[in-house]
């Protein structure tokens, strides 16, 4: 019964990206002018904003609420238990 030697796994890195994406045609709109980052020439209005924040806000506002619920609970068992009396 003779051991195998475990096999060291060597890695080689080829500078590529984890997800290389240069393939890929299309996808937003391109600022001509702008070399920096060529980011969407598209900018959102105040409203558009608020209304994006308001909707995330109702959305996780029953979460925020049962969270609170758990916390205070707890709080509220732990005095029971090591409160000083």
């Amino acid at each position: 019964m003779s051991k195998k030697k475990k096999e060291k796994i060597v890695y080689y890195d080829d500078n590529s990206t984890i997800a290389d994406m240069s393939a890929v045609e299309g996808g937003l709109p391109r600022v001509k002018g702008d070399k920096r980052n060529n980011v969407s020439s598209v900018r959102s209005t105040a409203k558009e904003k608020w209304t994006t924040y308001w909707t995330a806000v109702k959305m996780m506002f029953k979460p925020m609420l049962i969270v609170l619920l758990v916390i205070t609970i707890l709080f509220l068992l732990l005095m029971l238990f090591f409160g000083n009396s």
